[in-house]
């Protein structure tokens, strides 16, 4: 008899798994039903409004794919009404402080001691004044001061009519210390609204109403961290993983936080992924993943780019969750409707012209042969090569002409010659000019950049000084046989070269394009850029290359004379995206008409630079770099995106939500400038901006490049040979300041 139970249970198992087999068979998705995983929106839109905010449910809706799922933790109070807030302590999530100051009290909550305001204390009519605010700090306060009042898990179904309702029950044993019951409410309010999902991360909970609610409400069992006890077995949740078979008698799925997926290491790097997903499926449980957040800290090799992250749990030719649990149903939304199951071999060179910023420097230090594969295996259109100038007189590509910014110079005995180069910039520096190419190329090593190391987000450290240099003629020798439309060469200083160390950068250019054959082919086109317009001048005289005007300063507009000066030089602009939607403590306040006005003059119009760092980018962008590019290409029609990450790119221009028109779906549409600043308050409305300047003809023109000094055509001298152009700072201070760079 055993042996047939045992025989009958093997058999039970196999049927399930072949079931799951079969409907995988014909679908794209990995997932257990084969349907597309669900979008599940944790409090609404809690990573822009206040978590479970008429505002954050609202924008959930909205913003987002309409089948997303309204997310509630439910807690209950006084008097029994089951509410949605974020956290057990109001404190933390509401003002409620404000309005009982001495409402302080302290509960045990799973045997733990804690202290704050609950909800329990207090009953609907006394918390109906009180208003929900941000509850994580590094988010935007903004939105605070408007009234978000209180919403029952009722309120949610009637106002927002979601397609599915998720009920967390996070802390049912606490509400036993106040003769309340969970349970009953949980049974009670299923009788009124339709409830699709209901967790909990207490198994005798979810037991307890197993067969007594709706056989289409999923019961799914959350796991807390690995160590933590689950409060009815007394078991850490890290062995009840082990026994998937126990949990499928009383739930439908598991919720996971996404690291028992995809684990991290110390340093923060993805691990190869565990096998929770195939064995949940085996056992016919659901699995959904938990935790995520555009603005938390992502694995480096997700490149800060969620839709990447998001890809990874759905998209990986392996395995696919069930659903993701997000504080930016955005991005998923985006990863499931558009992004999933892409044709990668794509490599079309239409707009939006994809050009690297010193090649993928995001992943790699910039200008190294590593940034340069990196940004051609990533699918840029064009790679850049920033020239600058060795004391040999060997063109060189370097992300800056102060090699503090871009190498282990501080670290190295050249930091000896570190001076101030007023004609150049005001800061401390070892420049090009003042090492020979084999100086840099035997002592010094790359530097990733590090644009935003203010917010302790680092790039790739793993990889910090790794790659090689690169000159010119190696830039233009790897560049001739790859899938590229073409290479920007782009040109600073070159007044400075000229009259003070006898170097001509402009014929410097010309003559490496020719020894690489540039001059007499057509697969790829040659771009030069600078900032400029005497450079570009003498190029239009000398060459037929595509001239590229940079304006590095913030403009509204540009006034005709200035356009019909630049028509004269170049071919297209680059521009700030500053200058396209001007922000306002983040917010983006308006869109310029830049760039209509200089494609209306025959130009083409490239905005600069797009990082995937969400502090990077304007609140209006969700912390994702993919609504960043949305909104450049189809809210400005920018002509092409200079980037530190050309993958994210690459990926937006592969989409299958491309050209839909009016069935572009509302996640894949532009925002609108200036929308989310007309949400906030009044009162908490930051000060209007300054009006931006017009670019005038007298910014665009310049006097002719000077000829390069006589006798000093191939060597640039050290600065202590030019002390009317330096300033020498006193040894004490410069290795303080040093000090900054030898930290990096």
């Amino acid at each position: 008899m055993g042996s047939g139970r045992v025989c009958s249970v093997v058999a039970s198992v196999v049927l399930l798994w072949l079931g799951v087999a079969a409907a995988q068979g014909d679908s794209p998705w990995k997932t257990l039903s084969g349907n597309a995983p669900a979008i599940i929106a944790k409090g609404g839109f809690s990573g822009l409004f206040p978590d479970s905010s008429e505002f954050a449910y609202q924008f959930a809706m909205i913003a987002s794919s309409p089948d997303t799922i309204l997310y509630c933790d439910v807690r209950l109070t006084k008097d029994g009404l089951g509410v949605c807030l974020p956290d057990i302590k109001m404190d933390n999530c509401t003002n409620i402080p404000d309005f009982y100051p001495k409402g302080k009290k302290s509960y045990l909550v799973n045997g733990v001691s804690t202290t704050g305001w609950f909800s329990v204390d207090y009953n609907g009519t006394e918390l109906s004044q009180v208003s929900l605010k941000q509850s994580i700090f590094s988010r935007t306060p903004r939105f605070d001061p408007s009234f978000f009042p209180l919403l029952a898990v009722e309120d949610v179904a009637s106002k927002f009519k979601p397609p599915g309702m998720w009920l967390n029950i996070q802390h049912d044993g606490f509400y036993s210390q106040f003769n309340m019951s969970m349970r009953k409410y949980i049974l009670s309010v299923s009788r009124r609204v339709i409830v699709d999902y209901i967790s909990s991360p207490e198994a005798s909970f979810l037991t307890s109403i197993s067969g007594r609610v709706s056989n289409n409400t999923k019961l799914v069992f959350r796991f807390l961290d690995e160590a933590t006890l689950e409060p009815s077995t007394k078991e850490t949740y890290a062995s009840m993983l082990k026994n998937l078979t126990f949990i499928k008698t009383f739930a439908s799925g598991i919720l996971v936080p996404k690291k028992y997926i995809w684990p991290v290491s110390p340093d923060n790097y993805l691990q190869p992924y565990t096998s929770i997903v195939d064995d949940a499926h085996k056992a016919g449980l659901e699995i959904y993943a938990a935790d995520f957040a555009n603005d938390f800290t992502l694995s480096y090799n997700h490149s800060y780019d969620p839709l990447t992250e998001s890809l990874s749990f759905i998209d990986n030719g392996a395995f696919s969750v069930d659903g993701i649990l997000t504080d930016f149903p955005v991005t998923p939304s985006e990863a499931i409707g558009c992004f999933a199951n892409l044709n990668k071999s794509n490599t079309d060179h239409g707009k939006p012209l994809i050009i690297s910023h010193n090649g993928a420097s995001g992943d790699y230090p910039g200008c190294t042969d590593l940034a340069y594969q990196k940004a051609v295996d990533d699918g840029a259109d064009v790679i850049d090569c920033p020239v600058q100038v060795t004391k040999d007189g060997i063109p060189v590509c370097m992300g800056s002409i102060n090699l503090m910014d871009s190498t282990t110079v501080a670290k190295s005995p050249f930091a000896s010659q570190a001076a101030v180069m007023k004609d150049i910039e005001s800061v401390l520096g070892v420049f090009t000019f003042n090492l020979t190419w084999d100086d840099i190329v035997k002592n010094l090593k790359p530097k990733i950049s590090t644009p935003l190391s203010t917010f302790s987000l680092d790039r790739n450290p793993r990889y910090r000084n790794a790659g090689n240099f690169m000159r010119l003629s190696d830039f233009l020798d790897f560049s001739k046989d790859k899938d590229l439309s073409g290479i920007m060469i782009s040109i600073e200083h070159a007044a400075f070269l000229a009259e003070e160390l006898g170097f001509d950068m402009v014929d410097a250019v010309i003559k490496a394009l020719d020894d690489s054959g540039y001059n007499k082919q057509t697969a790829q086109k040659v771009m030069i850029q600078s900032t400029n317009s005497s450079v570009l001048v003498k190029f239009k005289q000398e060459t037929k290359y595509d001239l590229v005007y940079m304006i590095n300063e913030d403009v509204s507009d540009a006034a005709p004379s200035s356009l019909a000066g630049i028509k004269k030089f170049a071919d297209a602009v680059s521009v700030e995206t500053s200058s396209v939607y001007p922000e306002n403590r983040h917010f983006t306040s308006h869109q310029t008409d830049l760039v209509e006005s200089l494609q209306t003059a025959g130009l083409s119009v490239y905005a600069y630079n797009l990082m995937n760092e969400f502090v990077s980018q304007p609140y209006d962008f969700f912390s994702d770099a993919t609504a960043q590019i949305i909104t450049y290409v189809q809210g400005a029609g920018v002509d092409g995106l200079i980037t530190d990450f050309p993958a994210t790119a690459r990926r937006y221009k592969s989409n299958t939500c491309m050209n839909m028109g009016n069935k572009t779906p509302s996640f894949m549409a532009p925002p609108r400038p200036g929308d989310l600043l007309q949400l906030i308050s009044k009162p908490a409305q930051p000060p209007a901006l300054a009006p931006m300047p017009l670019l005038m003809d007298s910014d665009v023109s310049e006097p002719p490049l000077p000829p390069a000094r006589l006798n000093n055509a191939t060597t640039a001298p050290a600065p202590s040979s030019a002390p009317r152009m330096q300033t020498r700072i006193p040894f004490l201070v410069t290795l303080a300041m040093l000090s900054a760079w030898v930290a990096v």
